[in-house]
């Protein structure tokens, strides 16, 4: 364990003399002058002399450590001595095992002991430390070290750079795809580097033979002259050939450095795909020549710094107007192209970001002053380390007037339909008329537009107006002079358009003049407005700034919107004729009205009659007939108890009830043998009687007031082997089964538990009744989209599918079905209650034997569940 705590030691060769001094501290006859010499040695060292006696009882001893300890390990010498543990401590992590190993070896083997590593001194630095010492087993037995630790970090690092420098050469070397030789001035190759070159000779068969062995003579020829010039020169040369290799002729470039004495390095490169591409690129320059030059967009080379024209092919001649002699050397500023200075600017900053441009739209100005509209694409190209810049320049001038005059068109349009629209969707004449003045002088840009009247009674005035609120408007203004007023009527009539471009251009009336002066008019535009042959007015437009050449569209738009006009005046007109018309018809209507109020409150009367006699009858009937079976119960039980005479005798008199004392024999009438089959008959009609009353009363209350449930979340197994067990007397009594094959886990329903019960016995019900005893049923329900859908079925007989589609229907039966009323009003009451819980119901008739019948019913849900 004392071995691990050596600290590492420098060892100097040259310093025997140094190791000697520090061996005679334990000698008897050291002299401090010693002590001096060894201080003097150990302050010019960069590192630290130490020595160190380790005992053999595991003990150490440390009777001298230089200065440099505290350059070395940032700790005082006195420190170390009294804590020999600190230079330990300061090992890095992954050099102290090394450092043991290393320790054990030589205190096993006593042999000079040498390691290098790092350590960490206690301001945080690391340093690389060569340690060396020689120890010397003493006659005790003690192990005396003496030696030296030197700081070697420079030397460390410059080996690292060292390292890095030759992998990062060597690298470099490595990813040079060409063939590298060493050749002397002879010609013979003296060794090559062929690593990723496609060289078809190894290298046994190319180191030693001679430039003619391997190359074509004209080949080895020049290879041998380019050798002695650049060894003569001792500057680099280059030289090109062709080799017919394996895979065709190669285009190969060697070039040549001085590498020794008469030796030269050549590097040899595969340019054959170079030299393709050069060909392509005349090839190429060839055919943009021929493009530049037919191209019939303008192209133009001009610097990107000051845009001065380098080339210009014929198109920008014919476009500009500028001839080439005139354009070459000037700058497009100085031949005023731009309309716009600062579109350059714009041009400039958009070739900044990805050095093109495309389709930017721009205005120049041609040598003859028109303005023209063109699509610039530019893009930024070298021409000899000039940045330059190559514009195409495409003409869109006649595109452009084409997409504004559809622009007018389309505003033509949309103005038309607006107001047809309008027309069509409002009755408001005044609103529609200034609507389309405004619009129009806003299409037109005109200075003032209106719509004039001619009316024999109330003259010529003006029915709406736009006008600049620069110039005077005309509305309001009106005349008595009837010469005057028949010669503007005249201007209408002569011409159906009336289109004056400047007014001081023709021949009018000095009033006319004068009127003209009054509202500042230079040109004008006259449509009039014709209701059949007759003259309504004008739609006038007027241009007070100067005269104006109207176009023919506009000319058009005034004609169209003077149609519509007159459109919308006839509609105004009918529309008055029509109010007439409705006032009348809302009397009569009224009238009616008052007619049908009074029939209504008649037809309520009948209802409300019809309601008492229903519930009178049916109250009389049912109180009939409740008597009627009273007393052929009692009349059956009576026969039972007299069953052994075969018959019973009863008075029939229907006027007293059971349970009065019999009429004297006088009064009384003769008595009739009837048998118990005929009373079970009578009893059984008036059951159904009893029942159709009920069934009636209940659609009758269900149609009137609704159906009245009070579903709530129930076991649906639960639920029914309730009513069930309510029916077994029933299934009993008709010697029928019934097989139940819905599961015990099935999941909560709402549901009316009664109403559900009324549902199952009318449809059981049905098929007892027409069908004859021990019919069997199954009853089966699933799961389907949160509802359950439960079939009862039967093995009696079928139906026709009309009949099953109006089974539940309300609607008159067959009259000779004596069961039929009752148990259809039981099967339109069973949809009823189905459609209030929210479900349906049906039957299918089953292609063998027997019917299905079907409903369902909703899911509980959890908010259905969790209410109290």
């Amino acid at each position: 364990m004392i071995a691990l705590n050596i600290m590492p030691i420098a060892y100097i060769s040259k310093g025997q003399r140094v190791d000697e001094i520090v061996k005679s501290l334990d000698k008897p006859d050291f002299k401090p002058e010693k002590i001096t010499l060894l201080e003097t040695i150990a302050a010019n060292l960069p590192g630290m002399i130490f020595q160190i006696l380790q005992r053999q009882d595991g003990s150490v001893f440390i009777p001298y450590i230089s200065s440099g300890c505290k350059y070395l390990y940032e700790l005082e010498p006195e420190a170390v001595q009294a804590d020999f543990q600190m230079l330990h401590k300061l090992i890095h992590p992954q050099d102290i095992k090394a450092f043991a190993e290393s320790i054990a070896v030589c205190r096993t083997t006593v042999t000079p002991w040498h390691w290098e590593g790092r350590i960490i001194t206690p301001s945080g630095k690391l340093k690389w430390i060569e340690g060396t010492s020689q120890p010397e087993l003493q006659q005790e037995g003690n192990l005396l070290w003496n030696g030296l630790v030197m700081d070697i970090t420079d030397r460390k690092l410059a080996e690292e750079k060292l390292q890095e420098s030759e992998a990062r050469y060597k690298a470099i070397l490595d990813a040079i795809p060409d063939l590298m030789f060493r050749i002397s001035r002879d010609g013979e190759y003296l060794d090559l580097k062929s690593e990723g070159a496609n060289v078809t000779l190894s290298r046994e068969e190319i180191v030693g033979k001679h430039i003619h062995e391997l190359l074509p003579s004209d080949v080895a020829t020049i290879s041998l002259e380019a050798i002695a010039k650049t060894l003569d020169s001792g500057t680099l040369q280059t030289c090109e050939y062709q080799l017919t290799t394996p895979l065709g002729v190669r285009d190969y470039e060697a070039r040549l450095v001085v590498s020794g004495e008469d030796e030269v390095l050549a590097i040899v490169r595969d340019i054959t795909e170079r030299k393709q591409a050069e060909v392509a690129l005349q090839n190429l320059a060839q055919k943009f020549a021929k493009a530049f030059s037919c191209s019939p967009d303008s192209i133009t080379i001009s610097t990107l710094q000051e845009g001065r024209f380098i080339e210009v092919n014929d198109s920008f001649v014919k476009l500009s107007g500028y001839e080439r002699d005139e354009t070459i050397g000037k700058t497009s500023f100085e031949l005023n192209l731009w309309v716009q200075e600062g579109d350059r600017l714009n041009l400039l900053r958009g070739l900044q970001g990805t050095g093109v441009v495309r389709n930017l739209e721009f205005e120049f100005r041609q040598k003859s002053g028109e303005i023209i509209t063109t699509l610039l694409s530019a893009e930024v190209i070298d021409l000899d380390g000039i940045p330059c810049i190559l514009a195409v320049h495409h003409d869109i001038t006649q595109r452009k007037q084409v997409e504004a005059q559809f622009r007018l068109c389309a505003e033509r349009d949309r103005l038309l339909a607006e107001t047809l629209v309008r027309i069509r969707s409002s009755l408001n004449l005044e609103q529609i008329l200034q609507t389309t003045v405004t619009e129009v002088r806003q299409f037109l840009q005109a200075d003032r537009v209106f719509i004039g009247l001619n009316n024999a009674n109330l003259g010529v005035r003006t029915l709406a107006e736009s006008v600049d609120p620069k110039y005077p408007s005309v509305s309001g203004w009106s005349t008595n002079d009837e010469a005057y007023l028949q010669e503007l009527r005249n201007l209408l009539k002569d011409n159906f358009v009336r289109v004056i471009e400047d007014i001081t251009q023709i021949t009018v009336s000095p009033k006319v003049k004068a009127h003209c002066q009054k509202f500042q008019t230079k040109a004008t535009l006259a449509v009039p407005i014709m209701l059949g042959n007759e003259l309504f007015g004008a739609l006038i437009a007027h241009q007070c700034s100067g005269p104006r050449h109207w176009q023919p569209m506009e000319i058009d738009l005034l004609q169209q919107m003077s149609e519509q006009v007159a459109i919308a005046i006839q509609q105004s007109q009918i529309c008055q004729k029509l109010a007439e018309l409705n006032t009348n018809l809302e009397h009569q209507v009224q009238e009616r009205t008052a007619q049908l109020q009074q029939k209504m409150q008649e037809v309520e009367k009948l209802h409300r009659v019809k309601d008492v006699v229903l519930h009178t009858v049916a109250h009389d009937l049912r109180t009939s007939v409740m008597g009627n079976l009273m007393v052929l119960k009692n009349l059956l039980h009576q026969g039972v108890e007299q069953v052994s005479r075969g018959k019973i005798t009863a008075s029939l008199s229907p006027l007293l009830p059971i349970s009065s004392a019999p009429l004297p024999l006088s009064h009384a009438q003769s008595p009739i043998a009837v048998s118990s089959s005929i009373i079970e008959r009578m009893i059984q009609g008036n059951d159904r009687q009893l029942t159709m009353i009920n069934s009636l009363l209940e659609i009758n209350s269900c149609e009137q007031q609704g159906l009245e449930i009070k579903p709530q979340p129930v076991q649906f197994t639960t639920l029914l082997g309730k009513i069930f067990a309510q029916l077994e007397p029933l299934l009993t009594q008709n010697q029928a089964t019934l097989k139940n094959l819905v599961s015990a886990d099935f999941p909560l329903v709402m549901a009316d538990g009664s109403q559900l019960q009324k549902v199952l016995a009318s449809l059981i019900t049905h098929s007892l009744q027409n069908n004859p005893p021990g019919l069997n049923f199954t009853l089966s329900a699933v799961v389907e989209a949160g509802m359950i859908r439960t079939q009862i079925q039967d093995d009696g007989v079928a139906m026709t599918k009309v009949e099953c589609d109006r089974l539940f229907d309300l609607h008159v039966r067959d009259p000779q079905d004596c069961c039929s009323t009752s148990i259809g009003l039981k099967m339109y009451l069973c949809r009823k209650v189905i459609k209030a819980h929210g479900g349906e119901i049906g039957v299918i008739s089953n292609r063998k034997r027997g019917l299905t019948f079907w409903f369902t019913l909703p899911l509980a849900t959890s908010s259905a569940t969790n209410r109290p």
